[in-house]
Parts: structure tokens; C-alpha cells; sequence
């Protein structure tokens, strides 16, 4: 830690360090024996979707990240505003590692704050954002204002944003240039949105495929696996198909795993894909690639459920909820009903301040947007949903509660098709369902 003072046990004092600490250079020999391959530092996973593994992250990769203010046109005049965690990829490697390769300005904030996000920035002059997650819908659903569009910002870069909100932000916020990627932190394979199209998080390049090699899956969302075919080798997507994103480890494509956790790690590597002996990096995440080319994030694995024996997307289903004026933030999962195949859709949903849930709008805006299948059938109502320190969702404990009312304090709702609406599950409700006396 960087403070005067340390009070918590085995905290080292970083401040005390530094002062007692020889001005003479180091000699050389501390170093001689790291490389570009050698570890730089550990970052730890997000942990939406279980626990947070410490990903190992090389000088290498520390020195690809900087770059990425190069390729999205940051030159030494801007001034960056860094409001995410610098404990994450995004907010250190892209960001403030990004603005020392480019030599600009930086004007970091310990927290994020959409009330004040844009009054820094007329204040510092900013004309370069950082954003992830949920940070841009934040932005967009602040109060309008008559000067949201007075300020120098000219570019935002991060990943995460929904093509809803893109279109939102700059209709409120002006024109600007939103910079969309994707990767991960232990990951080999990221892509750039160069073109600027909204929604998209890249573009199928030839000389980036044929450099980095990778490939959209079939994926079977129930096993949680590739699909295989008789040779026992993975099948392709076809275009405008949604398929597992993987990622051919080689060379050029290192995959490093995690730190003293070679379980995680073995997991993430995707073995005989194409042929006999190959190795791929399991991003865990489902791409659609269009017949243009153009790449859309649609869900990750354990998110996308299936019921009724069709996939349900997540992510599709959040976004149709959120076009609710009651519903400030969804968080859509898949819970198991004893007697039933697959898993069945829940909402758990934060309500926008002043406004109560309307079960009955809520069933009529599904009806009319969603296919039944993908219908929540459970909606549970909390004061906040609970994120990551990125502004990632956080599904496992939520999944793990179910539609059981013992479980929470909170508010949870069934859909009742016969009155088209949502009323309170009751314990009688829960125990006629997982009695097996009501069907879903």
C-alpha cells in the first residue's frame, strides 16, 4: 500500500520503502535473467462466474496493451480520464499503461461516479474516456442536462458497451468516436472495432486470422461443451451462426494460465479441435460472426441456459428488459426446477428510483418481444445488483438461490400466463413446483 500508515497484519508499507530506498541504480544483475516472457505481475479475474483466479500477465503483454491507445488514434495532446480500477487489465494495461507509451495526460479518479463523470471532465479538459461494462448505460441514464454535449471529449475507448447504449450515448452526448474492443486479461485473441460500427466488437481480418488462428465453435450450451462430430473433432459455426470463440495456442499466441493453479488452467485449454495434438484457448464466450464479417459478443458459457430445447442468450433477454421504464438494471440467469429439463429463465432486476414493478406491463412487454421460451418465468426485485469491481454482473450466488423464497429477503414474482402477469411466489407456489403439482 502506498499510505502513511499500514494497520492491517502483513501489509507492507510501500511509502516507507521507497524513502528508505538506495538512489543508486539497481545493479543489472537483478534483472538479467527476465525476458519479455517472464512475469510482469498478476491480475486477478473479475469472478462473475465463480472465483477470482490470478492470471499471469508478462512484459510482453504489458507492452501489446500499451498499444491499444496507439491503434485507436490517442496522440500526446489528449488527456485520458481513468475512472475503473487499476487493479483490473482495463484501467492499468489499456489505460494508464496506454498513457505512458503515448506520454499524455491522465486524469485518474478513484471512483467512478456518473453524476460527476462529465463535470470532470469539462473541468480537466478531457478529450479522451475509458469505459467498461455498465459504465456507458450509467452515463445514459443520468438526468439530461442542457450542456451534455459541452465538452472536449472526442474519443471513448474500452469494451462492453450494448449497441442500445451506443446509440444513446451519442445522442446525447455528441459525436464521439467510440473505440469498442475485446479481449481478455489471460487471453491470446483479441479484435479491434476499427469501422466504428455500432454493436460490433471487430472484423474478421485475414492477416489477423492467419497470424493468430481462430475459430467459432459449435457449442451445446446444455453440456457446456464444443460439439463434436463422429471423428470426435470439433464443428465449425457457419456464418451468422453463434459459436465458442477458441483461440489456436502457439508462439505468436502464448497462453500463460494461472498462477499456482493448474486446474483453472488445464481448463481453459481446448484439446484435438481440428486435428489430433492441437490446442486451443477456450475464451468462453459466444461470438456471432455475420456474412459481413463483423463480430458480435452475444453471451458467455454459463450464462446462455437452454429450456424447451432452445438456447436462451442472456445477454438478448437483459437488453429487451431494460427497455422497461421500471427496470434500471436486469441480471438474467438460469435456475433448475426439480422435474424439468434444462433450466428455467429468472430476472433479478434493480427498479429505476420512485417506480414500482408492473407485472402486468412486464408480461405484455415480454409477450410481444420475446419468444416464449426466453421468457423469465421468475423475477426476484433487489435494492441493487451486485457487480464486480469492473461493472460485471455477478450470477453464481444468484443461481445457487434459485426461486426459492426461504432463500432471500427479497421480492420474487412468478409469471401467471392465465392472468398475463406476474404476482408474489408464495411458499405454496414454491412447494407445488418443486412438489412436481405445478408445471412450468
Amino acid at each position: 500500500m502506498l499510505s502513511g500508515e499500514a494497520e492491517t497484519q502483513d501489509i507492507i508499507n510501500l511509502t516507507n520503502q521507497v524513502s528508505r530506498a538506495s538512489e543508486e541504480a539497481p545493479p543489472i544483475s537483478l534483472r538479467q535473467h527476465i525476458t519479455m516472457k517472464s512475469p510482469a505481475l498478476y491480475i486477478y479475474t473479475s469472478g462473475t462466474t465463480g472465483l477470482p483466479k490470478a492470471a499471469v500477465v508478462t512484459h510482453e503483454k504489458v507492452w501489446m496493451m500499451s498499444f491499444l491507445q496507439r491503434l485507436s488514434g490517442v496522440c500526446s495532446s489528449d488527456i485520458i480520464y481513468i475512472c475503473l480500477p487499476l487493479y483490473h487489465s482495463a484501467g492499468f494495461l489499456a489505460g494508464l499503461s496506454g498513457a505512458i507509451e503515448r506520454g499524455i495526460t491522465v486524469v485518474l479518479k478513484s471512483k467512478f461516479s456518473a453524476s460527476r463523470f462529465w463535470d470532470d471532465c469539462r473541468e480537466h479538459n478531457v478529450t479522451v474516456i475509458q469505459y467498461i461494462g455498465e459504465v456507458m448505460r450509467y452515463l445514459c441514464n443520468t438526468p439530461e442536462r442542457e450542456n451534455d454535449r459541452q465538452h472536449s471529449v472526442r474519443l471513448a475507448l474500452g469494451n462492453g458497451i450494448r449497441a442500445e447504449t451506443w446509440r444513446e450515448f451519442l445522442r446525447r452526448f455528441g459525436d464521439v468516436r467510440v473505440c469498442e474492443c475485446y479481449g481478455a486479461t489471460e487471453g491470446n485473441i483479441g479484435f479491434f472495432n476499427y469501422t466504428g460500427k455500432i454493436g460490433s466488437i471487430g472484423r474478421v481480418s485475414a492477416i489477423h486470422k492467419m497470424l493468430f488462428p481462430y475459430a467459432f465453435l459449435k457449442f451445446d450450451p446444455e453440456k457446456e461443451e464444443p460439439v463434436r462430430g463422429s471423428d470426435g473433432l470439433c464443428v465449425e459455426a457457419a456464418p451468422g451462426e453463434t459459436g465458442l470463440l477458441v483461440a489456436k495456442i502457439h508462439k505468436l499466441a502464448p497462453f500463460e494460465g494461472y498462477a499456482k493453479n493448474s486446474t483453472q488452467t488445464e481448463k481453459k485449454r481446448l484439446r484435438d479441435v481440428f486435428q489430433r495434438g492441437d490446442m486451443y484457448f477456450n475464451t468462453g464466450d459466444l461470438i456471432l460472426a455475420d456474412r459481413q464479417g463483423f463480430l458480435y459478443f452475444q453471451d458467455r458459457i454459463g450464462d446462455t441456459f437452454r429450456w424447451k430445447g432452445e438456447n436462451v442468450a442472456t445477454t438478448e433477454v437483459s437488453e429487451i428488459l431494460l427497455m422497461l421504464d421500471c427496470i434500471e438494471a436486469a441480471n438474467v440467469y438460469g435456475v433448475t426446477v426439480p422435474g424439468h429439463e434444462g433450466r428455467v429463465g429468472m430476472a433479478a432486476l434493480q427498479l429505476t428510483d420512485g417506480m414500482e414493478f408492473d407485472g402486468s406491463a412486464a408480461y405484455e412487454h415480454m409477450k410481444n418481444l420475446l419468444p416464449a421460451y426466453a421468457r423469465p418465468r421468475f423475477i426476484r426485485i433487489q435494492e441493487e445488483l451486485r457487480l464486480t469491481g469492473t461493472f460485471k454482473q455477478v450470477k453464481v450466488q444468484l443461481v445457487q438461490e434459485g426461486f426459492d423464497p426461504n432463500s432471500t429477503r427479497d421480492r420474487l414474482f412468478i409469471m401467471e400466463e392465465n392472468q398475463q402477469t406476474f404476482v408474489p411466489l408464495t411458499e405454496e407456489i414454491f412447494s407445488a413446483i418443486t412438489a412436481g403439482r405445478t408445471r412450468l
